[in-house]
């Protein structure tokens, strides 16, 4: 990957678009750049004059709007992996330079998802309700160890979950844009266009893929249909890889066993969604990946890459603009 020229001219312009939690330990960017923190409604007045945007206010939709017309900064970094809410034409279509904050999540969402395979085979969301209840109630569990796992994406998220799985005594398969066998993380990798025949063999479907054109509502009525009853689906990836609707009605009909999901459609999940009230689902508000020292990661990720800019050296984890997400040809 070849370096992006930094401006001329003396230190960088970095716009950072703040949320409501605004980032900390920003001092060594302030040492390499000129720094300046803006919401969403000072976007629009920052932009032209920047040249970078650190976007920490990951999910906003406020970018595609207050996007200079000339073109904008020559980089865009965001403090998650996911890089769907700045896929906009414009920004697609030029000569920005787009990073993501890859490496940060993998292993805390990995941990996660085995704590939820392991909740659903060991009931423990019934179990807390019960004592909640108390009520004394003995029910058997299922081993996990000769169950089957599929995780439907193969980059670093994929792979983490993949090999806790794995040593975890799952057996475990992949899904992804490439078939290949013996892969080191999930064995056999299953082309994306086979992927109803994988999903009829796993106990465990975990969706860990980057939404694109071509995986928003991958798992509808149709694929749910395809899952095992006693199947359950986890998602934490992106809410609309998955049709809602068709899931709520899946889960009523007792079409597939239970969900646990981290990801919504809608974020916050509306209080009237039928998702809070499901026995057989576990709702959790988007902190799959967010272990404690998480903020201070993605500072540290971004300013790395900073130095690297203002020293003219390749940028880490450039996305691929066409696909959505980083190449597989990158590390680190």
């Amino acid at each position: 990957m070849e370096p992006v020229p930094p401006a001329p001219g003396g230190p960088p312009d970095v716009v950072v678009l703040t949320g409501d939690v605004p980032p900390s330990g920003m001092a060594a960017a302030e040492r390499l750049a000129r720094v300046r923190h803006v919401g969403e409604s000072g976007l629009a007045e920052a932009l032209p004059d920047a040249d970078v945007l650190f976007v920490w206010d990951f999910l906003t939709d406020a970018l595609a709007d207050a996007w200079p017309s000339r073109g904008g900064p020559r980089w865009v970094h965001i403090a998650s992996a996911g890089v769907d809410r700045l896929m906009f034409p414009e920004l697609v279509r030029g000569d920005t330079v787009v990073t993501n904050s890859r490496g940060v999540f993998d292993e805390p969402i990995a941990e996660y998802v085995l704590g939820l395979v392991l909740a659903f085979a060991k009931d423990l969301h019934t179990t807390i309700r019960l004592q909640g209840a108390r009520r004394w109630r003995h029910r058997e569990t299922e081993r996990i160890t000769g169950a089957r796992a599929l995780v439907v994406g193969t980059g670093p998220i994929g792979r983490a979950i993949g090999r806790r799985l794995t040593a975890a005594g799952l057996e475990v398969s992949g899904a992804g844009r490439t078939a290949r066998d013996a892969d080191p993380d999930l064995g056999t990798v299953h082309p994306m266009e086979r992927l109803d025949g994988a999903l009829a063999a796993a106990d465990y479907v975990v969706l860990a893929a980057p939404l694109t054109p071509r995986t928003r509502g991958m798992i509808d009525a149709a694929a749910l249909d395809r899952m095992r009853p006693s199947a359950r689906l986890i998602n934490i990836g992106r809410g609309a890889l998955v049709a809602e609707a068709d899931l709520v009605k899946a889960l009523r009909d007792g079409r597939i066993a239970g969900a646990a999901l981290d990801v919504f459609e809608d974020e916050p999940l509306p209080e009237s969604s039928p998702l809070w009230d499901l026995p057989n689902v576990v709702v959790s508000p988007h902190m799959s990946g967010d272990v404690v020292g998480w903020r201070d990661e993605l500072v540290r990720v971004f300013v790395d890459n900073l130095d690297r800019y203002v020293s003219g050296r390749p940028l880490r984890n450039v996305v691929d603009k066409r696909l959505g997400y980083v190449g597989s040809d990158q590390r680190g």
